[in-house]
C-alpha cells in the first residue's frame, strides 16, 4: 500500500502564500471599528470578533435596514441608518478602519459621494476589484479586498486577502488580525482571485451537494435518514482532516480506501 506514495510524491511547484490562523484579539489595537452593511457576514464577523474579546461598544454598523440595524443592535453595536453618519461619527473616535460588507450591486451607491475618513478600507464583496473600489474613493486610499467562504459564518472558514498598492504592512496585518476572526487567512495576489473565488468561495457548495448524496444514498439503502446524515458529516469531516493532518496526497488516500 505504502509503495504507492512513490506514485505521487512529487509536488508542483507551490505559489509563495502567507497563511494565518485564529489570532488572539489582543494583538487588535481596540480601536473603534465601522462596517458598512449588516448582512449575514458582517454578523459573523461582529460575532467572531466579540468572541475573541473585541468590545462591542467600539464596533459601529450602518445599514438602511431596520431589520439589518436591530440584528447588529442584538449584538451590542451601535448602529446607523446612514453610512456617512455612521463615518462621522467613526472619524471622532480613535478608528481602526472601515470593512465593506455588501452585495456587489450596492456598492456604488453605499461609496459615492462619501466623505471617506484617512482610514483603510477591507472589502469582503464578491467579485468587486481593487481598481473599482478605489475609483469609488478618495485618491490613495488605502484598500483591501477579500473573499470568505460560508463556513466563516461558524468561524470555519478560510479567506483570501489581497491588498491594494497603497496598502503597506499595517493594514495587511490589521486585516488579517480582523479576519481571523473567521477561521484562516491566506494572503494572495489579487490575480488569483477569481480561482480563489471558485475553489474556497463556491467549493462549499459543491461538499454539501456532495454531503447531501451520501445522505440520500444511504436512506436509499435503507438506513434511517438521521443515521445516515450523522455518518455522511463524519465521514467528509474525517476525511478532510485526513487530509489535512497526514500531509498525504488526496489520491494516496483514495488509494489506502479502495486497495
Amino acid at each position: 500500500m505504502w509503495k504507492l506514495l512513490s506514485r505521487y510524491g512529487r509536488r508542483t511547484k507551490k505559489t509563495p502564500i502567507s497563511i494565518r490562523t485564529n489570532l488572539n484579539v489582543r494583538r487588535i489595537p481596540l480601536r473603534t471599528l465601522g462596517l458598512i452593511g449588516g448582512g449575514l457576514m458582517a454578523t459573523a464577523l461582529i460575532k467572531g470578533l466579540l468572541k475573541q474579546g473585541y468590545p462591542a461598544a467600539q464596533i459601529y454598523g450602518s445599514d438602511p435596514d431596520p431589520a439589518s440595524r436591530q440584528r447588529l443592535e442584538e449584538l451590542g453595536v451601535k448602529t446607523f441608518a446612514s453610512n456617512q453618519t455612521m463615518l462621522t461619527a467613526l472619524s471622532q473616535n480613535e478608528a481602526a478602519g472601515v470593512i465593506l460588507a455588501v452585495k456587489p450591486q450596492v456598492v456604488p451607491e453605499a461609496l459615492s459621494g462619501l466623505e471617506y475618513p484617512d482610514l483603510p478600507l477591507l472589502s469582503i464583496v464578491a467579485g468587486y476589484e481593487l481598481a473599482a473600489l478605489e475609483a469609488l474613493l478618495p485618491s490613495g486610499t488605502k484598500v483591501l479586498r477579500a473573499m470568505p467562504n460560508t463556513p466563516a459564518l461558524i468561524g470555519a472558514g478560510i479567506t483570501a486577502l489581497s491588498p491594494g498598492s497603497n496598502c503597506g504592512a499595517p493594514e495587511k496585518a490589521w486585516a488579517e488580525q480582523i479576519l481571523s476572526s473567521l477561521g484562516q487567512v491566506v494572503s494572495v495576489p489579487e490575480k488569483l482571485m477569481n480561482a480563489v473565488t471558485g475553489l474556497s468561495g463556491s467549493g462549499p457548495g459543491y461538499v454539501y451537494l456532495f454531503i447531501e448524496a451520501l445522505i440520500d444514498g444511504g436512506v436509499m439503502a435503507g438506513l434511517p435518514r438521521a443515521l445516515a446524515r450523522e455518518l455522511a458529516v463524519a465521514t467528509v469531516l474525517g476525511s478532510a482532516r485526513m487530509v489535512a493532518e497526514t500531509k498525504e496526497h488526496p489520491a494516496v488516500l483514495r488509494d489506502m480506501v479502495t486497495s
